[in-house]
This record gives structure tokens, C-alpha cells and sequence, in this order.
């Protein structure tokens, strides 16, 4: 039929191409309104528009060449030729495929090139067979049944109709068939499009849809929208729930929201005509995010509910609607008035618990005080008890001091005097008698009375030497120091410091140290047995530091200072007097080294001076 137009073909831009010239229906695409193309009826049952590929830019020099070829025929000869041509044009540019049959055989006699490419097969594979041959109709006899249809209606059409490629691959197309007559004999025109794209989109749109309305009837977030006069379109299961009654969709009484009541965050009441649904499809407000409203329910229970709403628009920016999502933050609210309350509680509480510690502590002190003021106590009780027994200790020792000075007076001034006395008579008697022998006899008692003198002048020194008042504390200790080495034997080492500032103490202090002094040498003598005893006097920074040593025999400290029925007042009235004027007495005493006495008193104030300790505690061996 159209056998050798294939080389006819003339320039594509002179022959402008309509689809109603093309002899024949290739295919009938329906308008909005279900009707075929009206500008094709009458050139054959339902003759469609499709789209044409514009021929190559290297083709149209070829056309032109042929078109002058042609201009030389007779007219009606070039009409027919451009109407063939311009029907192969579209034959063979075509998007859908279009197949030519034989009605009598049913076999395919021409197939455009996108049916090749439809199908997987080559131009020549199609030609010579049957629909159902190349997976248009499933079978032979389904083509067969098409083509009575065909032959009776002239026309078939299917919508949507399976076909299988030459590689296996599935395709939905949508089939046309139509029968008309070209040159006084039957042709059979069927036009395919391939439909698969639009299939999958919409089983695309189809699953979108399922899912947004699971997700619309399933979400926990309440949604309902309004056209533009305010009446409700659509709401889900969750907007029912909080609004606690079903409202009609598209009743018009029904406006801008389906709750029975609105109230304000503050408790006002908000009318449906001024809710936050209300302005944004008025254009009030261009949307509300997290508004907060309070929905009453039938029942005359609330829900407080946070709003989101967005305008719906067309193509052209018109609101043609909106949108609601709210949900339900009752539950929020009442915890965060619940946490705002347990932080209230909380604060009490640790305001509770500071008042409790501070009561503890309060508490604690009191308790403290207590245990302090009882130790207090108890160490006054010590203190008198200590006090009395000085008290007894000094009565004792006055009382000893007067039967040794007693003695002393009886033994030696009494004898001597009794002496003197009887050589003053002896003298008397003799003057008379034996005047030589009275010089040598006046002598002698001179002599008495010289040791006389100086028992007194030694017992003065005891009691109180005059040296300290009228020289100084160094000067005194040397002469102390001598005549304790003259009497006893031991052989003492004094050392001091060259400074005046000794010279600055008080008659207090000088007393004390001298004392200590005496005091720690006499008790060398009695008890240490040592053979070498060394005193220093050293300058601290801020204190004068006394220190007595001896090589002679340890003992325990702390035992003979608390020894009850102690007698001994050596080391108590050394401690005793460094307190009297601020300073502090430490003893220390360990086998083979001896037995060390220092004595601290600080310069200037007596509240900064430091207390010294006894050391360790040894018994003599």
C-alpha cells in the first residue's frame, strides 16, 4: 500500500501537517469531556492528533531536491504524493505504535519504527505475523474473538491491555483498532500507546493516597481542614477524640472548627469565627504555629490543644482553604504544673534541709560546747585538785625550808655562837691570868664569827641574790654557776648571746630564768649523778630560749609530774613560774642522753607566746 513512498518524501516546512489529513483513524484520544478530537470527525472512526519528531536538519536538502522533482508532475499527481508523504511523515515520526493488518489473514503488513522499539522487534520479525504472535492478545483465539469484534463494530478500543516484549518484559498499552477502506479495499490501522509510565504513576499516586490516609486516620496529631467559607472538608479519628463529638462534613453550621466550645489560654471564651482557623483563611495571619487554645468538650471536660495551621493555595496563590494539625497537651500541662509545683516543693525542701543542717550544726555546737565546757570543768576540778595539792606541796615545802634553815641556824650559827660565847668567857677568865694566849685565842673567834657571816651571806644568796638586782641575769649566773661547780664538782659550760636586748627583760622574767636555772642544777645534783652540765642562752626570732642539759640519768616525765604524793617541786614550780610571766617549760629525757630543760619566753606581748611541751617519757637507769 505504501510500498516505495519512502522515497518521495519532500521538504517537511512546505507541507504543513494536520492531523485530520492523515487518511484514516490512526488513534482517538478523548477531551475532558469524553469526546473524540471533533476537528477529526469524518476522516474515519475517531482519527487522533499524536506527536511528530521533527525530521534530521541533513534530511530536509535531500526533500527540497525531490520537491522540485515533483513540481514538474501533473497537479493531481503532486496532490496525492504530498497527502502520501505527509501521512508517512507521521507514519514514521510518531510516538505511538501503529501497525497495518490484513483483515482477511489478520496478519501485520507495515509497523512503524517506535512499534520496533516498543515491542524489541525488528521491522522485519513483525511483518507476516498475527496480534497474539507478538504479545499484543494472549493467545490465538483472544486475537481471533478481536477480530469478529472488529469486523461487526468496526471499531474496538481497550484501555488497558498487557503486552509482553520480545525480551519478556511487561508493558501496559492502550489499544485502538479501527477498519476503513484505502483504494476500494479493507485496511485494518491499529494504534498502541504505551501506557506503563502512567500506570505506575498512578499505582504511585494510588499507594501515596493509602498511605496519607492511614497516616491522616492512624497519626496521633488531630486534623481536619475548612474551605474557604470555614466549612469542615475532612477530620480524622484523633480530632473526634479531642473534640469528643463527630461533626458532618460540609454542614454548613458547622464552621472553622469542630470543637463545642473554645476558651482562650486565659479562660476568655473565643467565638468559632475568631479562632486561629478563622484568620488564616481570612489572610489575617499567613499561618499559626503552636497556638494555644482550650476545647470543651459535650461533657464539659477541656483539653488544652496546640494548633498548627497553614493556608491551602492554587496556582495562582489564592487560598482556596486550610489546614489544622493540633494535638493534646493536656497531659504537658498538668506536668509542667506538677513539676512546677515539685520544684516549689523542692526548694522547701532543701530550705528544709539547709534550716536541718544549720540546726545540726547548731545542734553540734551546743554539743561541742557541752563536751568542751565538761572537759573545762573537768580540768578545773584537776586544776583545784592540782592547786590544792601545790597548795599542800608549798605549805610542805615552807615548812621543810624552815626546819632545814632551823637546823641550819641550830647546827652551825647556834654552835658557832655558843662557841663564841664560850671563848668570850674563856677569854674573860684568862685575861687575868694568861694575857699572851689572849690574841691567838681572840683570833679563833674572830674566825667563828667570819663563817658566821658568811653562812648568812649564803644563806642570803639563796633566799635572794643580791647580785641579780644590782648586776644583771648573766652576771648572777656566773657567780651562781661558780660557786655550784666550787660546792659540787660538776663542771658546767655556760654560753650566751652578746646582746643588749637581755639587759630589756624585766625583774620578772631575770628572776624566773635565774630560777630555772637553780632550780634545774640543784636537781642535777641530787638526781642525775651527771659530771658535766651545759646552759645556753639563745635569741630565737622572736622568743629567748634557756636550755640546761646534763650526761647523768634519765627518767620518766610525765610520771613524776603526775605522780600522786609527789613532794617534788622542781619541775612544777619551774613550770609554774615560766607561766606566771607568758613563757612555757619543756623537759625531755632519754637513756644515755640525758635529761634537757628548756625554758621559751617571748619578747613584747605575752598572748603571742608559744607554749613548749614535755618530751618523751624515760625512767632514770
Amino acid at each position: 500500500m505504501l510500498t516505495g513512498l519512502e522515497n518521495e518524501i519532500g521538504s517537511w516546512g512546505e507541507h504543513p501537517i494536520s492531523s485530520c489529513e492523515v487518511p484514516g483513524a490512526l488513534f482517538s484520544r478523548k477531551n475532558q469531556s469524553g469526546d473524540r478530537d471533533s476537528k477529526c470527525k469524518g476522516k474515519g472512526k475517531g482519527t487522533p492528533s499524536m506527536g511528530v519528531v521533527m525530521p534530521k536538519r541533513s534530511e530536509w536538502k535531500g526533500r527540497r531536491m525531490k520537491t522540485i522533482a515533483e513540481a514538474k508532475r501533473p497537479e493531481p499527481v503532486r496532490g496525492l504524493r504530498a497527502s502520501e508523504i505527509r501521512y508517512r511523515r507521521l507514519f514514521e515520526a510518531a510516538r505511538d505504535g501503529i501497525l497495518m493488518l490484513d483483515p482477511g489473514t489478520r496478519k501485520i503488513t507495515d509497523a512503524n519504527p517506535f512499534m520496533s522499539e516498543l515491542l524489541g522487534y525488528p521491522h522485519e520479525e513483525l511483518l507476516g505475523k498475527e496480534l497474539w504472535e507478538i504479545g499484543l492478545l494472549k493467545d490465538e483465539e483472544a486475537s481471533r474473538a478481536a477480530f469478529r469484534e472488529l469486523q461487526e463494530e468496526q471499531f474496538i478500543r481497550y484501555e488497558d491491555l498487557p503486552l509482553q516484549t520480545k525480551a519478556g518484559t511487561r508493558r501496559d498499552v492502550e489499544f485502538v483498532s479501527n477498519i476503513y477502506e484505502e483504494d476500494g479495499r479493507k485496511v485494518i490501522q491499529c494504534n498502541i500507546r504505551d501506557i506503563t509510565g502512567r500506570k505506575r504513576a498512578e499505582e504511585a499516586l494510588r499507594l501515596s493516597e493509602e498511605r496519607f490516609r492511614v497516616l491522616f486516620e492512624l497519626g496521633p496529631v488531630a486534623i481536619y481542614s475548612c474551605d474557604t467559607s470555614g466549612v469542615i472538608q475532612e477530620f480524622n479519628r484523633r480530632a473526634v477524640e479531642l473534640w469528643g463529638r463527630k461533626p458532618a462534613p460540609g454542614e454548613t453550621d458547622e464552621r472553622f472548627c469542630g470543637s463545642y466550645k473554645l476558651f482562650r489560654p486565659d479562660g476568655s471564651f473565643m467565638p468559632h469565627e475568631q479562632c486561629p482557623m478563622a484568620e488564616v483563611i481570612a489572610g489575617k495571619i499567613p499561618a499559626a504555629f503552636d497556638a494555644e487554645v482550650l476545647i470543651e468538650r459535650p461533657d464539659g471536660s477541656r483539653r488544652n490543644c496546640l494548633v498548627n495551621i497553614r493556608a491551602l493555595k492554587n496556582d495562582h496563590g489564592g487560598i482556596v482553604g486550610a489546614i489544622n494539625c493540633f494535638y493534646d497537651i493536656t497531659v504537658h500541662k498538668r506536668a509542667e504544673k506538677a513539676q512546677r509545683r515539685v520544684e516549689v516543693l523542692a526548694a522547701s525542701n532543701r530550705k528544709l534541709k539547709h534550716e536541718i543542717g544549720q540546726r545540726k550544726t547548731v545542734e553540734q555546737s551546743l554539743r561541742n560546747s557541752e563536751r568542751h565546757y565538761a572537759q573545762l570543768l573537768e580540768q578545773s576540778r584537776l586544776l583545784q585538785g592540782e592547786l590544792r595539792h601545790l597548795s599542800h606541796q608549798v605549805l610542805s615545802a615552807q615548812e621543810e625550808e624552815r626546819k632545814r634553815i632551823s637546823r641550819e641556824l641550830h647546827d652551825e650559827i647556834a654552835q658557832i655562837l655558843v662557841g663564841i660565847n664560850v671563848r668570850l668567857a674563856t677569854l674573860t677568865r684568862e685575861a687575868a691570868d694568861n694575857p699572851r694566849g689572849l690574841h691567838k685565842k681572840i683570833l679563833r673567834t674572830q674566825r667563828l664569827v667570819e663563817k658566821s657571816v658568811e653562812i648568812m651571806h649564803r644563806f642570803a644568796r639563796e633566799l635572794r641574790p643580791s647580785a641579780l638586782d644590782d648586776l644583771g641575769l648573766i652576771p648572777a649566773l656566773h657567780t651562781f654557776m661558780k660557786e655550784f661547780t666550787k660546792r659540787t664538782g660538776i663542771r658546767i659550760h655556760f654560753t650566751t648571746f652578746a646582746s643588749g636586748r637581755i639587759g630589756q627583760l624585766d625583774t620578772n622574767t631575770s628572776t624566773v630564768l635565774y630560777r630555772v636555772v637553780q632550780e634545774a642544777l640543784t636537781n642535777v645534783d641530787r638526781h642525775a649523778h651527771a659530771s658535766r652540765a651545759d646552759v645556753s642562752i639563745q635569741k630565737l626570732r622572736r622568743a629567748i630560749c634557756l636550755t640546761v642539759k646534763d650526761n647523768g640519768k634519765s627518767f620518766q616525765v610525765d610520771r613524776v609530774l603526775h605522780a600522786k604524793g609527789n613532794k617534788r617541786l622542781g619541775l612544777l614550780g619551774m613550770r609554774e613560774r615560766m607561766e606566771m610571766v607568758g613563757g612555757s617549760l619543756g623537759v625531755e629525757s632519754a637513756p644515755g642522753q640525758g635529761t634537757t630543760v628548756c625554758a621559751r619566753i617571748p619578747f613584747g606581748n605575752p598572748s603571742s607566746r608559744t607554749p613548749l611541751h614535755f618530751g618523751r617519757k624515760r625512767s632514770r637507769s
